[in-house]
């Protein structure tokens, strides 16, 4: 089975952010975050080389296929912030 691609990293956030050139695009990342942390009360980390996530759970698909997944995560696109919107099923 292929290994996941999308994996928490050691990459700083803040030095990731810090480098994007658009301004506005940096200034509503951190803020952003600072929503996302305040809300939550979870620290960013790096997943991957572009997302930044917060918190963490495990999955496993019905195939076998299990991995590492943030929580909540955002994604600094070449023209906007990806937010992607996740309902999880959850059984109790």
């Amino acid at each position: 089975m292929a290994k996941n691609k999308t994996t928490q990293t050691s990459i700083s956030v803040d030095d990731f952010i810090s480098a994007v050139k658009d301004e506005t695009k940096r200034k509503d990342s951190f803020s952003l975050i600072q929503l996302i942390k305040k809300q939550t009360g979870l620290e960013p980390k790096m997943w991957g080389p572009s997302i930044v996530g917060f918190g963490s759970h495990h999955y496993k698909y019905e195939s076998g296929r299990e991995g590492d997944s943030p929580n909540i995560a955002f994604s600094l696109r070449a023209s906007s912030i990806f937010l992607p919107l996740l309902v999880f099923n959850l059984v109790l």
